[in-house]
Order: structure tokens, then C-alpha cells, then sequence
């Protein structure tokens, strides 16, 4: 797993397995977003099963599959409502983390400079400089 924090209360990692979700709980999450579609991962990995593992484990899960090409803000408001509906810290997935954070992007926009917005997601390692226009258009709204 390569946990990478974009704020205190929210980090993003590439696909997990069950098997992760000892250490996840260890860590103090107590929400998983889900943000990879089922159709991109073998049955092991798919959201209810990640899902079952993480309930048994006492920490809430929400699945808000994301596609590039089908990216929307009712996929944003989601995500946005599943991490203010946490208990504690969040770590969403999906293949590399890029959606993840992207998602979360676009959710702080206009509650956050986009300068920071960029420069959190740039410190977790995900370059989201060429949303500076889309942030700034939703900045605006």
C-alpha cells in the first residue's frame, strides 16, 4: 500500500486488497471510499469484497465508482458527502490514486485557493496542475 495524505482527514492510495485492511485500521481511517469501477479489477478486488473486509473491521465504506470520461460533479458531491459523513479520516482508492485525488479536487473548489488545492495534491505526488482552469471555473460558481 502507498498511503498518501493530501490533508490530515483525507489520503489516497492505489487499489487495496483485503488483506490491507488490518494495517488501514491500524493507521486510524474510518472511512474507504471506493473509486474504481468493479469492471477494472478481478473479483478479489472488487468493492464488496474490499467492502465486507472493511465493515467486519468497524470502518464505514462507500463506493463512488469513477471513470475519467464519466467524471461528474454528482461523483464529486458523493465523495464530498461520504468524507464529511466520517467519523475520523478517509482514504479513498482506485488504480494509481489520481482519481481519488482529482475527485477531491474538484470537490474543494471555492472552499479552497486552487493554489492550495494544487499544492496538496503536488505534495502527495499527483501533478493536478493542468486543473487549475476547471478549478477556477468552479471556484467561481
Amino acid at each position: 500500500m502507498d498511503i498518501r495524505h493530501i490533508t490530515p482527514d483525507y489520503a489516497v492510495t492505489p487499489q487495496i486488497a483485503v488483506e490491507d485492511i488490518p494495517a488501514i485500521a491500524a493507521a486510524g481511517f474510518t472511512t474507504i471510499i471506493c473509486n474504481r469501477p468493479d469492471a477494472e479489477v478481478p473479483p478479489s478486488h472488487q468493492a464488496a469484497t474490499v467492502a465486507a473486509a472493511a465493515e467486519a473491521a468497524g470502518i464505514a465504506f462507500a463506493i463512488n465508482p469513477v471513470t475519467h470520461q464519466g467524471l461528474n460533479m454528482g461523483m464529486v458531491d458523493a465523495q464530498m458527502a461520504a468524507a464529511a459523513a466520517s467519523s475520523g479520516p478517509v482514504l479513498a482508492y482506485c488504480a494509481s490514486g489520481t482519481r481519488s485525488s482529482i475527485v477531491w479536487s474538484l470537490g474543494q473548489a471555492g472552499k479552497m485557493p486552487t493554489d492550495a488545492i494544487i499544492a496538496a495534491t503536488a505534495k502527495a505526488g499527483y501533478d493536478l496542475g493542468g486543473m487549475r482552469g476547471q478549478l477556477d471555473t468552479l471556484a467561481k460558481a
